[in-house]
């Protein structure tokens, strides 16, 4: 008897919706009640990880809108697949949804689109909040690999099989390596937060559904100074993992220097799907979105401020 890998991708039909933009089609999914937040998933997503990642905000009465970002799942890849116009078509979708402004979340590579979205539609974008953002914003690759680790990753990133079978026959391997998380952690946490762990890794599937968007994350991320962060103008919380082996507490570090009045969240472990301290994450997220003046109008960017 020949062993298949599960065919998830009907799923999606289900659980999200489409419409039709400017750039081709864009896959959303909406839930929870409450006041509306844009999650904006990271490498290797979509609409499902967005909304398992804005898990924890649904529980403190939030909203989670989250679409799929160009080359995911049911999102078409236009020729010109950049952060600006993945923030332009954030824009289009919250028109469809008839949402004004709200707060933005960006994980990983998502950072980047929400980062655009700031700074090219500051009246739309209440707060901005980055979570172990994947940027060159100091000349290195955030996701820089060994010849062999490239390799490698191609390989299992470029089969639905290959994929499914790393999955199961060595799992914790591909949480320190695709998720930038110490495997270690896996026995110091929760039961509940190991299988979101493990979670991740499966909703990466069917990869073949995600590979250009992962392609296009590792070419955008690994531009330097490709997004003007000191002309961000929104009130911005940045948190990052001082363990993410992608290091991105540095680009937090970097970035909070840089963002005018930005505050800065450096958790100790956890590595770069912040692993057992998900209820933190969230505490932080909806603390800063339900202050006083949250929803304030954007300052005037400060395009000449020196360090």
């Amino acid at each position: 008897m020949s062993i298949r890998p599960p065919r998830p991708a009907h799923r999606f039909a289900l659980a999200s919706e489409v419409i039709a933009i400017e750039f081709g089609t864009l896959e959303y999914a909406v839930r929870g009640e409450g006041p509306p937040i844009l999650m904006v998933h990271g490498t290797g997503g979509g609409f499902d990880q967005g909304l398992s990642f804005g898990a924890g905000l649904r529980r403190h009465g939030y909203q989670i809108i989250a679409p799929s970002r160009f080359g995911y799942l049911r999102s078409d890849y236009p020729a010109a697949p950049s952060s600006a116009n993945q923030a332009d078509a954030f824009v289009a979708l919250l028109d469809h949804l008839g949402i004004d402004r709200l707060p933005v979340v960006g994980g990983s590579a998502g950072a980047l689109s929400a980062v655009a979205f700031a700074l090219r539609h500051p009246e739309r974008c209440s707060l901005l909040i980055l979570l172990v953002p994947a940027a060159n914003v100091s000349g290195r690759d955030p996701v820089e690999m060994t010849a062999l680790q490239k390799l490698l990753v191609e390989r299992v990133l470029g089969s639905d099989f290959a994929y499914w079978s790393a999955r199961t026959v060595a799992p914790k391997r591909l949480i320190g390596t695709l998720l930038a998380t110490d495997p270690a952690l896996l026995d110091r946490v929760e039961p509940g937060e190991r299988a979101c762990a493990y979670r991740i890794l499966d909703e990466m599937l069917p990869v073949s559904a995600r590979v250009r968007g992962v392609r296009n994350d590792a070419r955008l991320a690994s531009a330097p100074g490709a997004l003007a962060y000191r002309d961000i103008a929104v009130p911005t919380l940045i948190v990052s993992v001082e363990d993410d082996r992608f290091g991105t507490a540095a680009t937090a570090r970097y970035l909070a220097a840089t963002i005018r009045d930005a505050r800065l969240v450096i958790l100790p472990r956890g590595g770069h799907i912040w692993l057992g301290a998900d209820d933190a994450v969230a505490e932080h997220i909806a603390r800063f979105i339900s202050e006083p003046g949250a929803d304030a109008p954007p300052r005037s960017p400060q395009r000449a401020r020196q360090r």
